[in-house]
């Protein structure tokens, strides 16, 4: 059976997936770049789009070596790449469309966007457990991202200047590009461009708030849910776009590029490696790749703008893991960012202990529940585990459609408020709201194996 739909931008042709009722649309093209230069929109192609299998990723890290010889890659690894084979590109800006099988133009249903996470240098959106999510069959459109990642999508420097004044931030201008594409072209695969929902975990968590944050993104999206990575700290704030030249200026000057345009166009393999030397001999930059203040997307730091009221006000959805990477500042972050929204919204804790290891909820564990994925996991999974994601799913599923995690069939989940101060806990045979005990998640945080990427 064909698979074809007529978008504003010309035909497409997806293919029936690997779950039975939900046909996927891979790898379509949502927007073109240069190096160092932002994206421009797709608007049109000739054919028929051949959107029968995923895109490339963009070039990363994990590009030029082998993951299963560098140890502390090896986890997740295993977890979610083992046995998957990527092609990793600058030509890289596609997304993933998951439908219901006879869906059609006018069904308006409403949309989950998924902004993957890898701490802006690694990950795509077609890894395990994004890789077909079940959400489709609950009524629901999924699609997932790729975006330019390391010095590729955040090299910050006063000499790219671009003639609008824009420094930076490549990446998260994919991301907010796809938006524009998605809603432009969605309706044609039966979604709402009125109802839909941005989510990512960790670094995905991180361009969530972002883009909640950003004037450039009114009315490109009504909801957004953050795993492991929302809400703000100063520990985590910001930084202003001059804290990184040192950084980038100094991966010029081991490349051995006298000027901008030969920095341009060396090797990829030339970057990645001159950039990978350059962060290590720069010191005080925590995370040498990722979003900045630049006075148009991001326009301050996270604490000033939530302190001043002007982030996106919308209903959120906001969590941790027990066992996460800073998890007493995750779950604070958290109940924080709640705290302070005018519409209301609802804060989680994951604390299930996944089989096949004594590792409790790592960080990102919670994405096998959420998307449905988690039979794609090595690990024995059990009738439990089933029950888990179908629980989580059944929440996710209400809130994208209502803005409200809640309904007759689920144990009530409380907004977190600032008279309410518990929050839903999802694991170990139980799911319902209770106060996180923040000593727990100090007692994890120096006696656990602290597993993320």
């Amino acid at each position: 059976m064909e698979y074809i739909i007529n978008t504003p931008c010309g035909k497409v042709q997806g293919v029936k997936s690997k779950n039975e009722g939900i046909v996927a649309f891979k790898g379509i093209r949502y927007a073109t770049s240069k190096r160092f230069e932002y994206p421009e929109l797709v608007t049109k192609w000739e054919g028929i789009y051949n959107a029968t299998k995923y895109g490339a990723c963009s070039y990363q890290p994990r590009s030029f070596y082998n993951e299963e010889e560098v140890k502390e890659k090896v986890f997740y690894y295993n977890e979610f790449r083992k046995g998957e084979s990527y092609e990793y590109s600058e030509d890289c800006l596609f997304l993933n469309v998951f439908v219901k099988e006879n869906v059609k133009e006018g069904d308006n249903l409403p949309v989950v966007v998924y902004i993957h996470g890898g701490g802006f240098k690694g990950g795509c959106g077609h890894e395990k457990h994004f890789d077909e999510p079940m959400w489709p069959l609950y009524d629901v459109i999924a699609v997932t991202i790729n975006y330019r990642l390391g010095p590729l999508g955040f090299m910050s420097m006063e000499e790219l200047k671009d003639k609008e004044g824009k420094i930076g931030n490549y990446g998260l201008y994919d991301q907010m590009t796809a938006l524009k594409w998605i809603q432009e072209n969605i309706s044609s695969f039966g979604g709402d461009k009125n109802n839909i929902t941005i989510m990512g975990q960790s670094a995905g968590a991180m361009s969530v708030q972002q883009l909640c944050m950003s004037p450039l993104t009114e009315g490109l999206f009504h909801k957004a849910v953050m795993s492991s990575g929302g809400g703000v700290h100063k520990i985590l704030s910001t930084p202003n776009k001059e804290k990184y030249y040192e950084v980038f200026k100094k991966t010029m000057e081991i490349a051995n590029c006298s000027t901008v345009e030969e920095f341009k166009n060396i090797p990829v393999e030339l970057l990645f490696s001159s950039w990978n030397k350059a962060r290590k001999e720069v010191k005080g930059v925590m995370m040498p790749a990722s979003p900045v203040i630049n006075g148009d997307l991001i326009i301050d730091n996270g604490i000033n703008i939530l302190k001043e009221n002007k982030h996106h006000k919308i209903p959120y959805m906001i969590g941790s893991n027990s066992e996460d990477m800073m998890s007493p500042f995750m779950a604070s972050m958290a109940r924080k960012w709640c705290k302070k929204q005018e519409i209301p919204s609802y804060c989680y804790m994951f604390n299930h202990q996944l089989p096949g290891d004594n590792n409790g909820a790592w960080h990102s564990s919670d994405l096998w529940y959420f998307f449905g994925t988690h039979r794609n996991s090595w690990r024995p999974m059990q009738e439990e585990d089933d029950k888990l994601s179908k629980t989580m799913i059944d929440y996710l599923i209400n809130f994208v459609k209502n803005g409200n995690p809640n309904n007759d069939n689920l144990p009530v989940w409380q907004p977190t408020n600032k008279k309410q101060k518990r929050v839903m806990h999802f694991g170990n045979g139980f799911v319902g709201m209770k106060k996180t005990k923040t000593m727990k998640l100090w007692y994890n945080l120096f006696t656990k194996n602290s597993v993320g990427e």
